[in-house]
């Protein structure tokens, strides 16, 4: 929000000097991000009239000008403006003068010069040489009022501030030159001057028939008829300098009144050219097929999540928004149509960034606009088109059908003091509340407030608490540090921290990544199989529209994001929540009802296995790899690999991880169909766990060293291709004799062709098989038996005989 000083101190004039009055604002929560003169420093300028001018005799483009400064006689100046004529008052730098730095940084001193061989005592000025605007079109005309001689500076009060503010969302009151001024009052004790809004007299009895079809869409619609106007009109050339000092470009007189209004008063307004609506004025939603050019030049599709102004024919405009081309004023015009109308935040946010762009008037619906005040602010507008344009103004149309009713917010004054830390008494919250304009009941420690119509942010007591300490001033708060309870939270030992778990997937090669909690629609459909994810109301983009229940989606768009820089070999982690629907989940410190929200830790695996080195043959990761991974995150503890399959993972390649007889996660190797869904040259390899489960760890358990040694035997069966490890080791498992210490598979076996002991469909397992008993030492009949047990039970459970 940009506004001269000058416009705000016409509203409320504090007796502030203007950083006094910047540091002020800032300090009540509208941060005032630049102030800057509305031009910069240069001195010896003076309003002069063009007297004369003539050709100059040796120059086709130079005209010699006689002009009148104010001093006793005429100064010859030669100018080569093309608008250099007799009777304008223009700009003159006179000699001595200093114009503002040009490219080189260094002011411009004015000199008396001979051009062509005419002497010149000075120069005409054009607004870009003195910095105004970037216009090199000709000289700088002033209007007729400007006093001769007459410093520019102070004629065009160029020694005016400028103020930007940087608002946040909730201030939507603050956007424009009165809502400032209130704030000030209200800061200062300042009192506030609005302007006078008398109602305009109707000269004629015109109306145009408007019909509110969505009352969710707008609340409040009023408009008025002006016949006989001027479009041609000059601007006032004060009402230009207020425009241009607020950032906007003037275009003509009746775009810049609504323009002016708009800042002024906060009121966006639209002016439809009469004579081009076809019948009456329908305000409704879209219908899905429905196109609309507008006054931007782009024509864009309509559907109905989108509010227009149709008229019995076409769609005339974007609803508060922006107006469409084909009812538009212009220098044609010579009836109107004065709208202005209350919408409804909802139904104005986020429709223009659906195309592409913004304007004022959105900006403002979005955050909402005063409907009480419509009446009047529309008597502004036709007051002015009136005084500048002409014409005969109709009676006002005023439409109340849905306004907001403001809901009283209870303010209890000891609860303001605990809030804020300091000692506030009920005095004071009932001098804000009236300095503030917000009308209240008391009782003994407490007061009721009903927000004015134009705050839309005062909604809870903390809002009200808010505003007590903004007017009051914040350097009444303690630089004393807040006290609060400081409870320490012994982690269980038991419990590893999250930064070792991080560190120990860093030493594995894995890098971290974070990203949204919100995702593609599309992942957790493919992903993660969830057909109904929890949907966000509000998104950021359209893409991220709903709550991951998986992360793997994210890794895989993080793989994706690196292949395309020209990474061929990627390790990727990522810890963080997943967000799954559960009925039976109720409000907790760190849950919300229906929703758990368990803590995952996903990793994926692409290219090779090692970086590129001599020391072994390049190979491309594997399940195993991934496998690999999870066993080293999980030690001491070992998991159960089950063979199952997953929405996200090849079906022959991938398991479910079971610890202590409890799911915990996945791995195994992206689907074929989602490798290529996501156009990755081959398919990396993936793990998804269950982040508590691996952060638990058991305590050390102290053992005695046994007394006597271990013996080794090996033993090779054969058994059935289908036969897998985990078959094998139960079996051995099975055999339940004690000093069976451990087994481990160290030979596969299987020839090209069926040859001896082996048959089709059959392979050679060999098995290394410690043995130990802590109390005794082992004899060879001992080891014999047990070894004969294990064989027994081998060919019990899964059909396995002795090779030979």
């Amino acid at each position: 929000m940009q506004f001269p000083e000058s416009w705000l101190r016409s509203f409320c004039n504090p007796p502030l000097s203007t950083q006094e009055l910047a540091d002020t604002l800032t300090l009540a929560g509208f941060e005032v991000e630049e102030l800057r003169p509305v031009a910069p420093a240069f001195s010896g300028i003076v309003v002069a009239e063009i007297v004369e001018a003539f050709q100059h005799p040796d120059a086709d483009r130079l005209r010699v000008c006689k002009v009148n400064a104010g001093g006793p006689e005429l100064l010859q100046i030669v100018c080569g403006a093309p608008n250099a004529r007799v009777g304008i008052k223009v700009p003159l730098a006179t000699v001595g003068a200093e114009l503002p730095p040009g490219e080189d940084g260094k002011p411009f001193k004015i000199k008396v010069g001979k051009l062509r061989g005419v002497e010149s005592f000075g120069m005409l000025c054009s607004a870009r040489e003195l910095g105004l605007s970037t216009d090199h079109g000709g000289l700088l005309e002033l209007g007729a009022e400007a006093v001769i001689g007459r410093d520019i500076r102070a004629e065009l009060n160029l020694d005016d501030q400028l103020f930007t503010l940087k608002l946040t969302p909730n201030l939507g009151h603050a956007l424009s030159v009165m809502g400032i001024a209130r704030e000030v009052s209200a800061l200062t004790g300042a009192p506030l001057n609005l302007p006078a809004m008398p109602p305009v007299a109707p000269q004629i009895d015109d109306r145009l028939p408007v019909k509110v079809e969505a009352t969710d869409l707008c609340g409040r619609f009023a408009g008025r008829v002006v016949l006989g106007v001027n479009p041609k009109a000059q601007t006032p050339a004060w009402m230009v300098a207020a425009l241009e000092r607020c950032g906007q470009r003037p275009v003509s007189a009746l775009v810049d009144i609504s323009n002016y209004v708009m800042f002024e008063l906060g009121r966006p307004s639209h002016m439809f050219d009469l004579d081009k609506i076809q019948g009456g004025l329908q305000v409704r939603w879209a219908r899905r097929g429905e196109q609309l050019k507008l006054l931007n030049g782009n024509t864009i599709e309509l559907d109905e999540k989108v509010g227009v102004i149709a008229d019995d024919r076409h769609v005339e405009s974007l609803a508060g928004i922006m107006g469409g081309d084909s009812t538009a004023v212009s220098d044609d015009t010579r009836n109107l149509y004065i709208e202005a109308a209350f919408w409804w935040p909802e139904s104005i946010q986020g429709r223009a960034r659906r195309y592409n762009f913004s304007t004022d008037a959105a900006h403002r619906f979005e955050r909402g606009v005063d409907p009480a005040s419509i009446a009047d602010h529309i008597e502004r507008i036709t007051a002015l088109v009136l005084q500048i344009c002409g014409g005969q103004a109709g009676p006002l149309d005023d439409q109340v059908l849905n306004v907001p009713v403001p809901k009283p917010v209870r303010l209890r004054v000891a609860r303001a003091a605990k809030v804020l830390g300091i000692p506030v008494s009920q005095a004071e919250c009932v001098q804000v509340m009236q300095r503030l304009g917000f009308p209240f009941t008391q009782e003994e420690g407490a007061l009721t407030v009903t927000p004015p119509s134009w705050r839309h942010d005062i909604l809870i007591e903390e809002d009200l608490i808010e505003e007590v300490i903004r007017v009051l001033g914040l350097h009444r708060l303690d630089d004393a540090a807040p006290l609060g309870p400081v409870i320490p939270r012994v982690r269980p030992e038991a419990l590893r921290p999250l930064s070792l778990l991080r560190r120990q997937l860093v030493d594995l090669g894995y890098q971290e990544t974070i990203n949204f909690s919100f995702v593609e629609e599309r992942w957790e459909r493919e992903l993660a199989g969830n057909l109904d994810p929890i949907r966000v109301l509000n998104p950021i983009a359209a893409p991220l529209a709903v709550m991951r229940s998986s992360l793997m989606g994210s890794l895989i768009e993080a793989l994706r994001h690196n292949l395309a820089r020209r990474q061929p070999r990627a390790r990727l982690f990522e810890t963080g929540r997943v967000f799954l629907r559960d009925a039976a989940q109720g409000d907790a410190a760190l849950e919300v009802a229906g929703v758990h929200q368990p803590r995952r830790v996903a990793g994926l695996l692409y290219g090779a296995v090692d970086g590129l080195q001599w020391a072994s043959k390049e190979r491309p990761v594997d399940f195993f790899d991934a496998k690999g991974d999870v066993e080293a995150l999980l030690v001491p503890r070992q998991a159960r690999f089950v063979a199952a399959e997953h929405p996200a993972l090849h079906p022959g390649r991938s398991a479910r991880i079971e610890l202590d007889g409890r799911s915990i996660g996945w791995v195994g190797e992206l689907h074929p169909r989602w490798r290529q869904a996501y156009e990755l040259p081959q398919a990396p390899m993936l793990f998804e766990l269950d982040l508590d489960a691996v952060l638990q760890q058991p305590l050390p358990q102290g053992k005695v060293p046994p007394k006597h040694p271990a013996s080794v035997r090996d033993l090779a069966v054969i058994v059935a291709d289908g036969v897998s490890h985990e078959a094998l080791m139960n079996a051995v498992q099975a055999a339940g004799d004690p000093i069976v210490r451990s087994a481990r598979l160290f030979d596969v076996f299987k020839p090209a062709q069926p040859s001896g002991e082996l048959r089709a469909g059959e392979r050679s397992l060999a098995l290394r098989l410690e043995l130990l008993d802590e109390q005794a030492t082992l004899t060879d009949e001992r080891i014999d038996a047990a070894m004969q047990a294990v064989l027994a039970s081998l060919q019990t459970h899964v059909g396995a005989r002795l090779r030979a």
